[in-house]
C-alpha cells in the first residue's frame, strides 16, 4: 500500500497547480538542504553537518520523485556556483572533491527515504528510524568509496568519514523518528 507523502498533506494541491506545487516543493527542499549545510563543524576531508537529516527529511516529506528532484536541483545549484554546499562551497571542484561521493548518496538517500515514507515509514517511530539509518548507510556507501582515493584507501576513509558521524547520525534519526510520526498525529493522519 502507498501512502502520500507528508508535502501532499500539508499543501494540497489544486487542479490547475500541480506543476507549479511540484517545482516549488523540490525548490523549497534544495534551499532547506541548502540551509542546513551551513550548519557545520568544520572538519577535514569531510564537515559535519546537519545536512543528511535534511536530505533524508526531504525525501522522506516529499516522497522518493520529488525527494530525488530536489537533491538533483541542489547538485546542479552547487554546480554552477550557487554557494549551497557545506561551508558556503560550491563548483565543479567541490563536487568532485573529497565529498562527491557523499553528495551523490544523498540523491539515492532521499530515494530511498522517500520511498519508504511512500509505504508508511514516516508514520511510526520505529519504522522512521529504520528509514533514517537505511537513509545514512546509503549515503556512506559511495561517500567513503569516493573518500578512500582521497585519503590514503577504504580504513583511513571509514577513521575520517565514518567513524565521527555515526553516533550523530543515530541523533538524527530519532529528530525524524519523532518528529515525523509526530506530525502526522498532530494532522490527524497517523495510523
Amino acid at each position: 500500500m502507498t501512502y502520500a507523502p507528508l508535502a501532499d498533506r500539508l499543501w494540497t494541491q489544486s487542479a490547475g497547480s500541480s506543476m507549479l506545487r511540484k517545482g516549488a516543493l523540490v525548490l523549497l527542499g534544495s534551499l532547506v538542504i541548502a540551509a542546513a549545510a551551513q550548519v557545520n563543524v568544520p572538519m577535514q576531508p569531510v564537515p559535519m553537518t546537519l545536512q543528511t537529516l535534511a536530505v533524508l527529511s526531504v525525501g522522506a516529506a516529499l516522497g522518493a520523485r520529488l525527494g530525488v528532484a530536489a537533491l538533483v536541483l541542489y547538485v546542479l545549484e552547487a554546480a554552477v556556483g550557487l554557494p549551497v554546499l557545506a561551508e558556503m562551497k560550491s563548483g565543479l571542484p567541490t563536487l568532485l572533491g573529497p565529498t562527491g561521493g557523499y553528495i551523490l548518496g544523498f540523491v539515492l538517500a532521499a530515494g530511498l527515504v522517500g520511498y519508504l515514507a511512500e509505504r508508511g515509514f514516516d508514520r511510526s517511530m520505529p519504522r522512521m528510524m529504520l528509514a533514517m539509518l537505511l537513509g545514512a548507510a546509503l549515503i556512506y556507501v559511495p561517500g567513503l568509496l569516493w573518500l578512500s582515493g582521497f585519503v590514503g584507501g577504504f580504513g583511513q576513509a571509514i577513521t575520517f568519514g565514518l567513524t565521527p558521524f555515526v553516533l550523530g547520525d543515530i541523533v538524527k534519526a530519532v529528530i525524524a523518528a519523532i518528529a515525523f510520526p509526530a506530525v502526522w498525529k498532530w494532522i490527524g493522519e497517523a495510523r
